[in-house]
């Protein structure tokens, strides 16, 4: 896989246009191999027309951003979940609510 990647903080701005909370704050979790964790640990890569965000874990794409002026196209296909914290939860506190595996964890 391409080493030529930014960490999922890269999806924060763009993603913020779309939704009224921080998103890389949330956490979520691989539709391949259950990998859980925060967005901002996603592997994002930004050559691809919009934004492409794979799982530490397996490589597989988790999310994709593509966007146009006029309208935004969102594929969360290779995500099972994606937990969106309200109100200042922390990931953290939202993966010891969950019991899930963070980080490198498998």
């Amino acid at each position: 896989m391409q080493a030529d990647h930014l960490d999922g903080n890269a999806l924060a701005g763009p993603l913020a246009e779309i939704f009224a909370a921080d998103v890389s704050a949330a956490v979520s979790r691989c539709a391949s191999c259950g990998l859980t964790g925060p967005v901002a640990l996603l592997r994002v890569y930004d050559r691809a027309p919009g934004l492409v965000a794979r799982c530490p874990g397996c490589e597989e794409v988790v999310l994709r951003l593509v966007r146009s002026p006029d309208a935004a196209w969102l594929d969360l296909r290779g995500a099972v979940s994606l937990r969106i914290p309200l109100g200042g939860t922390s990931p953290s506190a939202v993966l010891a609510d969950e019991g899930g595996r963070s980080g490198a964890e498998r």
